[in-house]
């Protein structure tokens, strides 16, 4: 009988494992509650992102009608804080505070930030919708700003918050960790698109207006909760500058001195910008060339942000296997291939099918892609800098991202205009061409991220004594 009631539980045991993948994640000094806890401020990072990139670029170009490029200037604008993030990160690590803390007062710092942008961003919607008598560019300028805030805002918490999490995890359960984090990212991007979506249902600019000072709110709330008793005080923080306190020069210089980790830093780049110069169009691209509504476009991010959510799951199956990241960074990278080739398909041949099947498939090989480089980026790390590395990568991630959407919105808008005067012959005369330039060239940066990780994986592959030609074996 206690011979069967054993098995019994242990049966139960593995039940528990399989379908609640992080339920390992945890130890006696970081129980799952505290760790949940913490990645409240990846909801908030989450929900920002889905109304910038999601909701309010297809408002601003469709709703609005603002230029595609002059939407994606707006958005990108954030990225010019992520160059910092490196900075950011090493004086986190070597932050001094009288309250003994070296995280928690950048993230809350940034928390502020982000909840200005939210403050201004109604207002300067207000101006641009034409319902108030100001001249239009205050809006403009006034948008700018809020979506400058909002950046330096969500890159300072989410640099702060995962070297938090780096600072608190044992090394053995980092990757869980990290993807755990990710899954809290989609987690606010999947949830905040349905419930835009929903609030969003009969749009107005009240509406829209309402749901913006929402987001703020709310992004404060949770951020406080996330970092509220998570970091232990240490009184020897509160000290005086000394003569041998780190220098950001040197330790930058350590860090890029690992072999392997300018190549790393470029493929992230280049594999981040190919998944990430179809964010601006996506949505446009339902609306005007497959005509959805506003509810179904924003939709569609949560379409996007559920697959690279169902990705970060599977990632984390992979990663506790011990697969290789710059390996499983190469699968991602090889799903966009087919991902970019159904949504380039779907306008011409007028199913919205592929373009909702092509949309997840993205999410999903992006989402295999970002998790893969991050928990790299963590293996950098030397002497406890985890800030330093994490911010190198959140910038370069950061940076090709806001670049490729700018670039992305500016290609959609040129080729769109030649094609719509008949330059480019009456064949390639309709709304989708712009669109089709912008997903050609993402298959083209897919190609050299391939060829660009491929010897990462090739050389973590020697050193383990595997010879099996493969992704890795690609020529330099």
């Amino acid at each position: 009988m206690m011979a069967r009631e054993s098995k019994f539980a242990k049966v139960w045991q593995n039940v528990g494992m399989q379908f609640l993948p992080f339920a390992d994640v945890a130890t006696a000094d970081l129980p799952l509650s505290k760790l949940l806890r913490l990645s409240l401020f990846q909801v908030s990072v989450g929900m920002a992102l889905a109304l910038l990139v999601g909701t309010l670029n297809r408002v601003m170009i469709v709703e609005l009608g603002l230029s595609a490029w002059l939407v994606a200037g707006a958005v990108a604008l954030p990225m010019i804080v992520a160059p910092l993030r490196p900075l950011i990160g090493f004086k986190s690590d070597n932050h001094k505070s009288y309250l003994g803390w070296k995280r928690v007062p950048y993230l809350y710092a940034g928390t502020m930030f982000a909840f200005g942008g939210f403050a201004i961003l109604p207002f300067a919607l207000l101006i641009m919708s034409g319902d108030t008598d100001g001249p239009i560019w205050i809006g403009h300028v006034a948008s700018a700003a809020a979506f400058l805030l909002i950046g330096a805002g969500t890159q300072t918490v989410q640099t702060a918050g995962l070297a938090l999490a780096a600072d608190l995890a044992p090394e053995h359960k980092r990757p869980r960790v990290v993807a755990l984090m990710y899954v809290m990212l989609l987690l606010g991007m999947v949830g905040s698109s349905l419930a835009f979506g929903i609030l969003l249902a009969d749009f107005n600019p009240v509406k829209l207006i309402q749901v913006v000072q929402g987001v703020a709110l709310v992004t404060m709330i949770l951020n406080f909760v996330a970092g509220w008793k998570q970091e232990a005080r240490n009184p020897a923080r509160s000290k005086e500058k000394r003569a041998d306190d780190p220098v950001f020069g040197d330790n930058w210089r350590r860090l890029i001195s690992i072999p392997g980790a300018k190549r790393f830093l470029f493929a992230t780049a280049l594999g981040t910008a190919a998944f990430s110069m179809q964010d601006i169009v996506l949505e446009p691209y339902g609306g005007e060339v497959l005509h959805f509504s506003v509810a179904r476009t924003t939709l569609l991010t949560a379409l996007l942000a559920g697959g690279s959510l169902a990705a970060y799951a599977f990632a984390a199956r992979l990663l506790g296997r011990g697969i290789d990241t710059y390996r499983l960074a190469g699968y991602g990278a090889m799903l966009g291939l087919p991902a970019f080739i159904l949504v380039l398909i779907s306008g011409p041949f007028g199913l919205p099918v592929l373009f909702q099947v092509g949309a997840a498939l993205i999410g999903f090989g992006g989402g295999l892609f970002a998790v893969a480089t991050l928990v790299a980026a963590m293996s950098l790390e030397a002497q406890g800098a985890n800030g330093l590395a994490l911010g190198a990568w959140g910038g370069v991630q950061a940076g090709a991202a806001g670049a490729a959407m700018f670039f992305g919105a500016l290609i959609r808008d040129g080729v769109g205009a030649l094609a719509a005067q008949g330059a480019l012959g009456p064949v390639l005369s309709d709304s989708w061409t712009g669109y089709g330039a912008v997903y050609q060239i993402e298959l083209l940066l897919l190609f050299f991220t391939l060829v660009a990780i491929g010897p990462l994986a090739r050389h973590a592959r020697t050193e383990r004594g595997d010879a099996r030609f493969g992704l890795a074996e690609m020529p330099r």
